[in-house]
């Protein structure tokens, strides 16, 4: 990475926005990719790749140690508030690997006292052994994969595991110790019903999870079901499910925080609270992207190489890409994460986060007011009820 990046001038609403230093570093977190998994799902386009019976954990724990080493210039001084092991399915890797790399990891930086350490995990994986053991070394939160408890609609996902399972899963990590753990949960599967999806997020809330992740299927590009899509629910039983679901989510004390993530007071997602306030993150592993603010105002994305085979190859860089935000794009990409957010942000956040004023913003800002897609709050950034639900539209006001 280099610091020869001039920092740019551009005219933004009509008026000269220069970039100013950052007054203070946003919070610090650390994205771990583990991209393998047991068997490939249709809708996921995440960086994914079908598991070989002998993982190369040793070599890729090396590896990922390696990676951060690259970035530690540029965070230097810093601490890390959260951690969150990503994939693929990071659980298939053993303790004694996760172990080791975070002690590396805590020899290179250090860990705020309150760190949230996140590990998914799904159900077809589960051994309550190692779950104590991933307990013990630290690890503080889990987020588990459960999709549908519904046999049918696990198999139509491609999912391993059963609905008996997931409910398993969920009980296995309290007795593990994890106080705090997500649920993941689809809607708008194939062929499903109103009823079915109230019947699945009814058997979530049963389980008493800290927080709900609910979101709808999309058909991404590059899957098995955007080539060979199945049968989705039509938009009206669509709607009535998020209607119905978010209801009853809020009537047993899940607020809904962002556009699909629910917690209980107290218990949103760290981690993912600094994506969307545009706090900082170093992405290691296969695929990774990270996100990093320099003191002079400069706000570089970077990006890893994705196959784990050449991210393993000693002759290979880890990094594949950066890319410095310029003052024209710097708008949407904070918005892009903030408005996301229920209540928003506080409006003081984008020059500490982006070092552009404030009124930079105001023209465009006036026009998603007038458009009734965000709040007339002069301290806070906001979507409202009506922007929540035409995000994309309230963000192209933003673009350059």
């Amino acid at each position: 990475m280099t610091d020869s990046h001039p920092a740019s001038s551009l005219i933004i609403g009509g008026a000269s926005s220069p970039r100013a230093p950052l007054p203070t570093l946003p919070p610090l977190a650390l994205y771990i990719h583990i991209p393998w998994c047991v068997r490939k799902c249709p809708y996921c386009d995440f960086n994914s790749h079908t598991a070989s019976p002998v993982l190369p954990e040793e070599e890729y724990v090396d590896a990922l140690l390696a990676d951060l080493d690259q970035d530690l210039h540029a965070v230097y001084g810093r601490e890390i508030s959260s951690i969150f092991f990503g994939g693929g399915t990071p659980s298939l890797f053993s303790a004694e690997a996760l172990g080791r790399l975070l002690k590396g990891v805590e020899q290179r930086i250090p860990f705020a006292h309150d760190i949230e350490i996140t590990l998914e995990a799904n159900p077809g994986t589960f051994e309550q052994e190692k779950f104590v053991a991933y307990r013990k070394l630290g690890i503080n939160r889990l987020s588990i994969g459960i999709q549908s408890f519904q046999q049918q609609k696990l198999e139509a996902l491609g999912r391993i595991h059963n609905g008996d399972e997931a409910v398993r899963a969920a009980g296995m990590a309290r007795q593990a110790g994890f106080d705090n753990f997500n649920l993941d949960l689809m809607h708008g599967l194939p062929d499903q019903s109103l009823d079915d999806a109230l019947s699945d997020l009814r058997q979530a809330i049963e389980l008493k999870p800290t927080h709900i992740s609910w979101y709808q299927l999309t058909l991404e590009p590059n899957t098995v079901f955007w080539n060979q899509p199945p049968v989705l629910p039509e938009d009206d039983t669509l709607w009535d499910i998020q209607e119905a679901g978010q209801a009853l989510l809020a009537a047993h004390g899940y607020a809904q925080y962002e556009v699909s993530a629910y917690a209980q007071p107290g218990r949103p997602a760290r981690h993912n609270l600094n994506y969307w306030s545009f706090g900082d993150f170093i992405g290691i592993g296969a695929g990774a992207h990270g996100k990093l603010s320099h003191p002079d105002g400069r706000i570089v994305r970077t990006w890893k190489t994705r196959l784990p085979k050449d991210y393993l190859n000693p002759a290979k860089s880890f990094q594949a890409g950066e890319k410095a935000l310029s003052n024209d794009e710097m708008p949407f990409e904070f918005l892009m994460n903030a408005l996301r957010l229920t209540a928003g942000v506080e409006s003081r956040l984008y020059p500490e986060r982006t070092g552009l004023p404030l009124e930079s913003l105001a023209e465009h800002r006036r026009e998603a007011e007038q458009s009734g897609l965000m709040q007339v709050e002069p301290s806070r950034l906001a979507a409202t009820e009506r922007g929540q639900l035409f995000l994309n539209d309230l963000l192209q006001k933003f673009l350059s």
